[in-house]
């Protein structure tokens, strides 16, 4: 291949390299290693019919003509999308830098404390524009957060008072269209009842659980709901309430009259629309619900010589620790984008917050004064950013519409005949006067005022006022100038460990290249400034494009069709669960409800089957780490009355292709049941086999795994689901626009969900093609069994396949070191940051061992020095076991290593400083200094801190 071909630049081994591995193997061709680690029954009979490859100037061209079909026009729609203005500084440094996109999830805190602190910026902001006690980091958007808050107060019913089964939540009738809709879906298979109707008429009788309401409403009014909280919490009932997050700093928060819950998007907060996302919802709550608030939560710490130190705070709660009794199957968070919230309010401060949501009330006012001297009236008492206007008789909402889209305007057009507007940060006075020719010209006025200046500033109604302060932190009071705002996302970007330092060879999370021209359309202004519910004939780029990627990877994954709605994997297995519930119940099935999950399964497999209201029944494994296969016959044959589906990852999370997943499928449909395949190791598919020819119904992509959208630090994910011929009318629509199926109501808020972030898997299909994809897997598998075959005879290898093979992601066992030396996995993870690296997945699937994947974008060289790592990592362990090393003081219990304790005057070890900082050559080039020594987790969870004031506490 020439170098002009991207599969080139995105896979890391050399052809030269590629030979040298296999020789280590001990095999002769990738074609023979496929042949000894994928079974022969599950291969593809023909290539993908795919496109070749484009290079990457021809795709940077095509995806230049997608984005110059999208036409961006002034858009005042509103409904939980506003356009904004992200600071260059933040787009530039944050939004376009590698360190912060690459970076992954922060389980390893000691690497990640960066992020932790921006993401501890975020929730501080949240609390303090709330009124709340307690926020996480993140949740996937403002639909999915009010259905987690429903779950919560579903999950936290304590009143005495209430009937046995109180099940009741009551739903103004005033919210977001798409937020209804989510709730629908979600309260249907919990069989949790949603009243819906006006806030005003709530009953709180004794089946009600908690209320739900929008401030300000979708009509944009502003009400008070005190009172209703008074009520609600007179009957031990909870309010929730999705909250503007930019009209806070103008209006008395929520908590300050009452509310349980404030949840909500901070999309305000220099995100772009990006046709709907991905956006970081916010979630705020009392203390009272901090272990059972769904989602990430940072909390303060210390570390292992007391220096202050940040972590994610009670971890158990995750999925793969409840498992079925979870909460909550949310499993990631849109942390990218919460960072870059969390920094939009670190470089505005209280007073830029407050000026923003000022002018943007200012103009409201000025519009609604200058629009109703034209002959409208104005229908909204009180508002933030949203008028409602009612027409006069002889004005047409017809030409309104028409005028205003001659003019590029969107307008919002109500079902009654009202015409609405939303204000945004960046709407000016040119903006100002071409509405009011619109609304002029409507009304056959022929003299209408320009405006040439801002009138003085008016003020909310006093009853809704703010009158407390917020942001006092110091954080949020210091970086105004550029230079200062570069500065602290520097010194934080300098605290992690990302893909620009070295591998990170986590299992089961694939962190391959996000390549640079996949990355480039992300902040285009066609792609990145475009409301979801716009005419479609204004995102003809968007939906060409998304045509087209439909298309690839349901040929990709053998399928009939995908939707592209699930923001996350965990939300794509629960909506895959969710077309196959609806499957049942229209073919009469009602009683189908148990789901067979293999004991080795992703944590969110259980958490998302029960959400979907079904009874999980677990299959056990037989010692090789397979399925066992006549277990799961018995299993499927005893509940074949009442089988609704069985979800297997492939390969299997052992890291292993199992050989009887063919007749694993078969032994479900012969007794009534769907397969839904997880999808999350779909990198050890593409171009050798697909869940289609395997033989499964549904399948979940994790698009930041084998796609190659970035991870962020958590987020942002994508989980379409591909579905077999008799699924596809089952595939979830949306209320607001038509995204092309008519199944289940919404899962997400956004008709095509994350949409902005497709361009980047787009592109990687595009420039790979379908022998480039093919290759990639491959390679993927060969840079496993190449690590596999260099460490199996110190460490040991797990799980294999039949012939002694991995898939592309391996199990090492670090169980016997243990039993002779006392060290632990985590010991070796934590080492592993003295020489550079991230950790390893660490106690998953199996507790005490790591479980590695390094992808097909990792060159030889970076496996070597992986490799090289472990190795002396072994031979350290080696030294503790024979005696030349303390059990307790030594480099693994004492690591990591920091800057500061290897520069201390004293050194008190029994082991140098050189091989505490420096243990091979390679370091003394290129060394990465762990920002701090290992965090104190118990420490951490007893004392729950999850704001930045300790921090500046701690530096006083």
């Amino acid at each position: 291949m020439g170098s002009d071909k991207f599969v080139t630049r995105h896979i890391g081994p050399r052809d030269e390299d590629i030979q040298s591995m296999l020789e280590a193997i001990g095999v002769g061709s990738l074609e023979e290693l496929m042949e000894q680690a994928v079974p022969a029954n599950i291969r593809l009979p023909k290539p993908l019919q795919l496109a070749d490859g484009l290079t990457e100037r021809k795709y940077y061209r095509r995806i230049h003509d997608l984005a110059k079909m999208n036409k961006v026009y002034n858009t005042y729609i509103g409904m939980g999308y506003y356009d904004t203005i992200t600071p260059a500084v933040i787009l530039r440094n944050v939004l376009e830098n590698p360190v912060w996109y690459t970076s992954y999830t922060p389980y390893q805190a000691e690497i990640s404390q960066g992020r932790l602190e921006a993401l501890l910026n975020f929730q501080t902001m949240v609390c303090e524009l709330t009124g709340m006690e307690l926020a996480n980091a993140s949740l996937l958007d403002e639909a999915t957060a009010a259905a987690e808050a429903m779950v919560l107060m579903f999950n936290s019913r304590t009143r005495p008072k209430a009937k046995a089964g109180a099940n009741v939540v009551l739903v103004d009738e005033h919210i977001w269209p798409q937020t209804l809709d989510v709730l629908q879906t979600r309260a249907n298979p919990l069989n949790i009842e949603l009243r819906i109707g006006s806030a005003a008429d709530f009953v709180f009788e004794e089946q009600v659980i908690g209320a739900i309401v929008q401030y300000p409403n979708s009509n944009g009014e502003i009400l008070s709901y005190a009172d209703l909280a008074e009520k609600a919490h007179a009957v031990d009932a909870k309010l929730a309430v999705a909250a503007d997050l930019l009209s806070l700093a103008l209006l008395t928060p929520p908590g300050e009259w009452g509310a349980d819950v404030v949840f909500g998007s901070s999309q305000r907060f220099g995100i772009p629309m990006g046709y709907g996302g991905p956006h970081a919802a916010f979630f705020a709550t009392r203390n009272d619900y901090k272990r059972t608030m769904p989602g990430r939560i940072i909390g303060v710490s210390k570390d292992a010589q007391g220096n202050l130190a940040l972590r994610m705070a009670l971890q158990t709660r995750e999925q793969h620790i409840k498992r079925e009794r979870a909460t909550s199957n949310i499993c990631t968070a849109q942390a990218l984008l919460a960072t870059m919230a969390g920094f939009y309010g670190v470089y505005h401060g209280p007073e830029g917050i407050k000026g923003i949501a000022s002018r943007v009330h200012q103009i409201a006012v000025l519009l609604d004064k200058e629009v109703t001297a034209l002959g409208y009236r104005q229908l909204n008492e009180n508002y933030f950013d949203t008028i409602r206007f009612a027409l006069p008789k002889h004005v047409k909402r017809e030409d309104i519409e028409w005028l205003s889209l001659e003019l590029e305007m969107n307008f919002r057009y109500f079902e009654n005949g009202n015409v609405g507007l939303s204000i945004d940060e960046t709407t000016n006075l040119e903006d100002i006067n071409w509405i009011i020719e619109v609304f002029a010209k409507a009304a056959n006025k022929k003299s209408y005022p320009t405006i040439t200046a801002y009138p003085e500033e008016p003020a909310i109604d006093e009853r809704f006022g703010r009158t407390s302060s917020f942001m006092k932190q110091e954080v949020f009071n210091k970086y105004r100038s550029e230079t200062e705002m570069l500065r602290y996302i520097k010194k934080l970007e300098h605290r992690d460990i990302s893909l620009t330092h070295s591998m990170i060879p986590l299992g089961s999370c694939t962190m391959k290249l996000n390549a640079a021209t996949e990355m480039l359309p992300l902040s285009w202004f066609e792609f990145a400034s475009l409301h979801p519910f716009i005419p479609k004939n204004q995102a003809r780029g968007y939906h060409e494009m998304m045509e087209e990627l439909r298309r690839d990877l349901a040929e990709i994954t053998g399928f009939a069709d995908m939707s592209l709605q699930p923001n996350s994997g965990a939300a794509g297995e629960y909506t895959g669960l969710m077309v196959i519930r609806e499957y049942h119940l229209s073919r009469g099935d009602d009683q189908r409800n148990v789901v067979l999950i293999p004991a080795s399964a992703h944590g969110t497999n259980p958490a998302s089957a029960v959400m979907a209201g079904m009874k999980v029944v677990v299959v056990p494994c037989d010692d090789k780490g397979n399925v066992d296969v006549e277990a799961l016959r018995q299993k499927a044959e005893e509940y074949k009355d009442t089988l609704s589906a069985f979800m297997v990852t492939y390969p299997s999370t052992h890291g292993v292709f199992e050989a009887s997943i063919v007749e694993m499928c078969e032994i479900i449909h012969e007794n009534g049941g769907q397969v839904y395949l997880d999808g999350a190791n779909m990198n050890a598919q593409v171009g050798l086999t697909n869940p289609g020819y395997i033989g499964a119904d549904v399948c979940h992509l994790n698009l930041h795994k084998t796609f190659a959208i970035p991870h962020g630090g958590g987020g942002p994910g994508v989980g379409p689901i591909g579905v077999a011929k008799h699924l596809v009318e089952f595939l979830p629509s949306h209320p607001v626009m038509n995204n092309g199926h008519v199944g289940i109501t919404a899962v997400s808020a956004a008709p095509w969900g994350s949409a902005s972030v497709l361009p980047i898997t787009y592109g990687y299909i595009k420039m790979l093609g379908a022998d480039g994809l093919k290759k990639a897997t491959e390679v993927a598998i060969l840079n496993a069994n190449y690590i596999a075959s260099q460490v199996k005879d110190t460490y040991g290898i797990l799980y294999v396949g039949e012939n002694g093979r991995v898939a592309h992601e391996m199990i090492l066992e670090c169980r016997h070191l243990k039993a002779d030396s006392g060290v632990t996995e985590s010991d070796i993870a934590k080492r592993l940051m003295d020489y550079g690296f991230h950790a390893p997945t660490l106690s998953f699937p199996v507790h005490g061992t790591l479980m590695i994947e390094p992808t097909e974008s990792e060159s030889k060289e970076e496996l070597d020095r992986f490799i090289a790592a472990l190795q002396s990592i072994y031979g350290e362990v080696q030294a503790i076991i024979k005696g030349e090393s303390d059990r307790e003081d030594n480099p693994l219990k004492n690591s990591p290593h920091t800057a500061k304790v290897v520069t201390a005057d004293q050194w008190e070890h029994g082991y140098s400083r050189q091989q505490a900082a420096f243990p091979l050559p390679y370091l003394l080039e290129n060394k990465y200094w762990p920002p701090v020594g290992r965090v104190d987790d118990a420490y951490g969870d007893r004392n729950l801190i999850c704001t930045c004031d300790p921090i500046e506490a701690y530096q006083e």
